[in-house]
C-alpha cells in the first residue's frame, strides 16, 4: 500500500491556490476522490505546518505561503507530520542463518540513506508553484483550458 498523503496534499493546495471561490472539504474531497473527513485530517496537518489556514463554520482554506516559496519538501514534512524523508524499509526478521540474511540490513540501510537524500533534495528543488505552472500546460495542452486564464478549479 502506498501512502498518499503528499499527492492528495499538492492536490488540495493548487485547488486551494488557484479556486476562483473558495472551496469547501466536500468540493475538495470530490476533485481528490476521497472523503471530506480526510481532507479535513489533511487540512489539519497542513494548519500545523503553517501552509493553509481555515476557521470552523466558514468555507475554504487559504494558502498561507507564496507557492514560489513553498517547496514540496515543506508539504512532505507537513503533510506526512515527518521532519525526514523515508521512502523504504528494511524487512525485520533475516535469518542470520543465511550470508545474506546477516548482511542485508546493513546494506539496504545504507542505499536507502542514499534514496532518501536524493529524494529529499529533489522534493526541496520543487515548488507548488513548479506544480501549478505544469499542471496549467498539462491542461492547456488537453483543451481543458484556454491559456492566459487564470485559476484551474
Amino acid at each position: 500500500m502506498h501512502d498518499t498523503r503528499l499527492s492528495s496534499a499538492i492536490h488540495m493546495l493548487i485547488l486551494v491556490s488557484e479556486a476562483e471561490a473558495p472551496m469547501s472539504s466536500a468540493q475538495i474531497a470530490t476533485s481528490i476522490g476521497t472523503s471530506a473527513a480526510a481532507v479535513r485530517r489533511l487540512a489539519s496537518s497542513l494548519h500545523k505546518g503553517g501552509i493553509i489556514s481555515g476557521r470552523r463554520g466558514v468555507t475554504g482554506f487559504t494558502l498561507e505561503v507564496d507557492p514560489r516559496q513553498l517547496t514540496l519538501l515543506d508539504v512532505y514534512r507537513a503533510a506526512c507530520d515527518a521532519d525526514e524523508v523515508h521512502v523504504f524499509d528494511v524487512h525485520c526478521n533475516p535469518s542470520d542463518e543465511c550470508i545474506v540474511g546477516r548482511h542485508i540490513q546493513q546494506t539496504l540501510g545504507e542505499t536507502y540513506t542514499i534514496i532518501d537524500s536524493a529524494t529529499e533534495g529533489a522534493l526541496q528543488s520543487i515548488t507548488l508553484a513548479d506544480c501549478i505552472k505544469t499542471l496549467r500546460k498539462e491542461a492547456i495542452a488537453s483543451g481543458d483550458i484556454q491559456p492566459g486564464k487564470t485559476g484551474l478549479a
